[in-house]
C-alpha cells in the first residue's frame, strides 16, 4: 500500500528558494536553513537564493521561472509572496511558501505550519497544488487584502516603528494615528459583473480582499474565498472615535457585520479614489489611489 503522507520522491527535480533573510527579525535566515536541509534531503535540486534588496530578489525570481524550475519557493512573510507572485502569476510555475515572517496571512490561508519550517518544506516535497485567485491593478498583482484608508496609514506608520513586534505594532500604531484621523471622502466603481454602479462614501477606510485578512489576522474581508472570481469590497463608513477603538477588536476575529457603519459588497472589479491616500496591498505600499483593481480567475497555482 502507498503510503499518502510519505514524501513523493524529488531525486533531481530543481526548484528554487528565495529567502528575505531578515523576515521575522531574522527567522527567515533560520528557517531557510532547516528548510533547504529537508529539501535537499528528499532529492530536490535547490537553487538558494537571497537578493540584495527586493529589485535583486525579484530578478532572481523572474530568471528562475523564466530557466524552468518546478516550482518557486518562498521563504518570508506576506512581502516576500507578493514579490514572488509577481514572478509567476499566469506562468503555471508554482509557489511554494515556507513561512517566516510576521503576519503570514497567505500562509494561514493555504493552512501551512507557520512555525516549523521542517513541517512547511514537507508541504513542498509533497508537491499538492490548488490554484487561486489574484487581484490585479495594473500589472500588478496582490493575494490577501488592499488596504485604502485608517489601515493603510496605520501601516505607513506600523512600518516606521522598530518596536514593539507583530500584532502590537499594529496596535500602537492605531492608538497613535486615532488621535488625528478624519474621514475620507471616497468614490468607487463598482462592477458586480452586471453594469457598474458608482457610489459615494465618507469613510475610515476601503479594503478590497482577494482572502480575508492582512496585517497578521486582520479579518477586515471576512467571507472573501481565493477560488471564486470575485473581490470582496468592505467600506467602514464615518464612525466616532471612541466607536471605532471598540469596533476594531472584531475585526480580528471577523465578527464586524453587526456594526451598522459596515457595508460589504462582492465585486469583479472596483475602482477606488480618495485624496491623499498611498494604498497597501499583501503589506507593501502598493501605490496612491485612484487605482483599478480586478480579480485574475485562477492566476495563481500554489503548493498547499
Amino acid at each position: 500500500m502507498h503510503d499518502p503522507t510519505a514524501p513523493v520522491s524529488a531525486r533531481g527535480r530543481e526548484i528554487a528558494l528565495l529567502t528575505n533573510p531578515t523576515s521575522g527579525r531574522g527567522r527567515g535566515a533560520r528557517h531557510r536553513d532547516a528548510a533547504l536541509a529537508r529539501l535537499r534531503e528528499s532529492g530536490f535540486v535547490v537553487r538558494n537564493l537571497q537578493g540584495r534588496d527586493a529589485d535583486e530578489a525579484a530578478d532572481l525570481a523572474r530568471g528562475c521561472v523564466a530557466d524552468g524550475v518546478e516550482a518557486l519557493v518562498v521563504c518570508g512573510g506576506d512581502g516576500l509572496v507578493h514579490l514572488g507572485v509577481q514572478a509567476v502569476a499566469g506562468t503555471g510555475v508554482p509557489l511554494g511558501l515556507i513561512p517566516s515572517g510576521t503576519g503570514n496571512d497567505v500562509a494561514r490561508y493555504l493552512g501551512l505550519p507557520r512555525t516549523d519550517p521542517v513541517a512547511a518544506a514537507d508541504r513542498v516535497i509533497a508537491s499538492r497544488r490548488r490554484t487561486i485567485d489574484l487581484a490585479r491593478s495594473g500589472d500588478r498583482f496582490f493575494v490577501t487584502v488592499l488596504a485604502a484608508g485608517f489601515d493603510a496609514i496605520v501601516n505607513e506608520r506600523a512600518n516606521a516603528m522598530t518596536w514593539p513586534r507583530g500584532q502590537m505594532r499594529y496596535n500602537l500604531a492605531t492608538l497613535a494615528e486615532l488621535r488625528t484621523f478624519r474621514p475620507i471622502p471616497y468614490v468607487l466603481q463598482l462592477d458586480s459583473g452586471a453594469g457598474t454602479e458608482t457610489v459615494e462614501h465618507e469613510a475610515m477606510l476601503v479594503a478590497v480582499g482577494n482572502g480575508p485578512s492582512f496585517g497578521g489576522g486582520l479579518r477586515i474581508t471576512e467571507g472573501a474565498l481565493l477560488d471564486d472570481g470575485l473581490l470582496d469590497v468592505v467600506v467602514i463608513t464615518r464612525m466616532s472615535k471612541p466607536k471605532l477603538v471598540r469596533s476594531y477588536p472584531r475585526l480580528f476575529t471577523g465578527k464586524i457585520d453587526g456594526v451598522a457603519e459596515y457595508v460589504h459588497r462582492r465585486v469583479r472589479s472596483v475602482t477606488v479614489a480618495a485624496p491623499g491616500i498611498v494604498a497597501y496591498a499583501d503589506g507593501e505600499r502598493f501605490g496612491p489611489l485612484p487605482l483599478t483593481i480586478e480579480c485574475v480567475p485562477g492566476a495563481l497555482e500554489v503548493i498547499a
